[in-house]
């Protein structure tokens, strides 16, 4: 940030008092500006023993496959962006949505969090940010084709989890 977002002057870096790291701070209005990170919300949505990926038709990483998920928005829930992402991309309603990873990417300042799910109705189609929609069952993943690291970190955490009948709630920081 080079400009405040209140008054228009220009912003320093500094440490407020009281607070542990730099902030931008506009020394004429007082206004701190706390950057924080993005959460993506997404699902992992199933259908009997397939999952359902998306061929991102924008970048970043076009082409490849991903899990339903994108940036949460102002004045909507965790799962609301979910339901909402897995709508615009999969064309695709989804029920008994359950919190199921949490990865955190400090690096970049992202959150990850993916709720397993099942379809609610039986259509999905490819939305305006997919090229495709397809169900994959576990031996037809393309694991090489996947986007990001989150999305092979939740399918290899519920394919695991998928052999023992259990599913519980993984936190996890990727480096």
């Amino acid at each position: 940030m080079k400009f405040c977002s209140l008054c228009g002057s220009e912003l320093t870096l500094g440490i407020p008092e009281g607070d542990d790291r730099e902030r931008h701070i506009c020394d004429s209005c007082e206004t701190i500006h706390y950057q924080n990170p993005k959460i993506v919300a997404g699902t992992l949505p199933i259908v009997g023993d397939k999952v359902l990926l998306c061929r991102r038709a924008i970048e970043p990483r076009k082409g490849f496959w991903t899990l339903p998920a994108g940036f949460m928005e102002n004045e909507e829930s965790v799962k609301e962006a979910a339901r909402r992402e897995t709508w615009e991309e999969a064309c695709a309603r989804t029920c008994q949505e359950e919190l199921y990873t949490i990865i955190s990417i400090p690096y970049i300042s992202q959150v990850y969090m993916m709720y397993r799910a099942e379809l609610s109705e039986p259509g999905f189609a490819a939305g305006p940010e997919s090229l495709e929609v397809r169900l994959f069952s576990e031996e037809e993943i393309p694991w090489k084709e996947l986007a990001f690291r989150t999305v092979s970190r939740t399918l290899e955490l519920f394919f695991q989890d998928r052999a023992t009948g259990t599913f519980p709630l993984h936190d996890e920081t990727l480096e």
